[in-house]
């Protein structure tokens, strides 16, 4: 594998470099760097988004085909890279790294004419409907039912932890459409209208206060059946693809390695209350380090997978690998931060947005202020996408045929 820039990458780069100098405003650069969620507010997320798509690279994942720019993966890893150090806001992918794909791969000529531009210009705005109370990490347990009369399916269940639901005008669901001998069967996936008296969004905090995600609950939703993507019982092998998309679909080295940087060069002007600063500190330096080095590993495996990707090799279960390895990293990055801040780390601020006129002046720092909210959001890691022990689970499974 050559780890190496080609001349062409390398003139990309700049471009993606000028664009960034040139469009990333203030204001986005500053919400973001304001943000403890995973998630980015709506406004930010679609603000970034009609930047990007004036330019033609909100789908930036998608094929030409599709309405992307056709990026080869290393493009994708490059603006990827180039939008961490840069500190621009994350889009939500709900829709442009989740259905988008779904569509654009199972869809029909129907389907993919209506929805895939809504999605680029963000007037379609989506939330997933997989987790349900009881059929979490076990999604193949889900209850809810979605039954054929005439021309639409009738639905009823509830869904839960649906990120941005609250915001969604569209939800993608998987839902029961037969009874089979295997739960994996008889599992259908729908485009559900989430403007519709039949669904009802309500609201569900975190720990830190975010309002993140949400209980739907679904009384007789109605699905027109032009709105079942892929085939009646299709949906688990649909919901597959998804997933593997969502645990690997992107690069998350570069904006763990550009956080790192960030913590160090506070770490570098902090006082640790002894004459020096946290990097005359040796148990703070070696976990920094740690991080650091599992963090440039994962670059490495990621750029692996990359390289296959552009040879047309499907990374399968090694996205189970990068969604632990990114886990584990995320959660002690977060932890070392309330570490570095001291009792200042330690204050929940609970208000939201964190940013913009109505912020309020933060105790200690900006970054402090951050600090906590962070940490305990990125608890939710161990479990969002698939559970720990799922992963470990899918690795054992399709990588080391235990």
């Amino acid at each position: 594998m050559d780890m190496g820039f080609s001349d062409t990458d390398k003139t990309f780069q700049r471009d993606v470099q000028a664009f960034l100098a040139q469009q990333l405003t203030p204001y986005l650069r500053e919400a973001m760097a304001r943000t403890p969620t995973v998630f980015v507010e709506q406004d930010i997320a679609l603000g970034w988004q009609a930047l990007l798509q004036e330019r033609g690279w909100a789908g930036y994942l998608w094929p030409e085909s599709a309405g992307g720019p056709g990026w080869t993966p290393v493009q994708r890893y490059i603006f990827e890279r180039e939008c961490a150090i840069a500190g621009a806001p994350g889009l939500v992918g709900l829709g442009l790294k989740l259905a988008g794909p779904v569509i654009y791969t199972y869809g029909t000529a129907a389907q993919k004419e209506h929805f895939l531009p809504r999605i680029l210009s963000g007037e379609h705005y989506w939330c997933q409907g997989y987790s349900e109370a009881g059929a979490g990490s076990d999604l193949a347990s889900l209850t809810t039912r979605a039954e054929l009369r005439g021309d639409h399916y009738v639905v009823n269940g509830s869904k839960m932890w649906t990120t941005h639901a609250h915001f969604a005008n569209w939800m993608f669901c998987l839902a029961r459409t037969q009874e089979m001998d295997r739960p994996q069967q008889g599992i259908s996936f729908l485009l559900i209208d989430m403007d519709q008296p039949a669904v009802e969004v309500r609201p569900v905090l975190t720990l830190a206060g975010d309002h993140e995600v949400n209980a739907v609950f679904l009384d007789d939703a109605h699905v027109p059946v032009e709105n079942r993507v892929g085939a009646e019982g299709q949906g688990w092998e649909i919901a597959k693809f998804l997933l593997e998309n969502e645990r690997g679909g992107s690069c998350f080295a570069p904006i763990l390695l550009a956080q790192l940087r960030r913590l160090r060069e506070l770490a570098q002007g902090r006082p640790d209350g002894l004459g020096g600063t946290l990097l005359d500190q040796p148990s703070f330096v070696q976990k920094l380090c740690a991080l650091e080095v599992q963090a440039l590993a994962l670059e490495a495996f990621e750029l692996r997978l990359l390289s296959q990707l552009d040879k047309g090799i499907r990374p399968g279960g090694k996205t189970s690998i990068v969604k632990l390895v990114v886990a584990d990293i995320r959660q002690k990055l977060d932890l070392l931060k309330v570490d570095a801040h001291a009792h200042h780390g330690l204050a929940l601020e609970t208000h939201r947005p964190l940013y913009g006129r109505d912020a309020g002046d933060p105790v200690g720092s900006i970054e402090a202020e951050l600090a906590m909210p962070m940490y305990l959001n990125s608890r939710a890691r161990s479990i969002f996408g698939g559970s720990t022990e799922i992963q470990r689970g899918i690795i054992a499974k399709q990588l080391l045929n235990l």
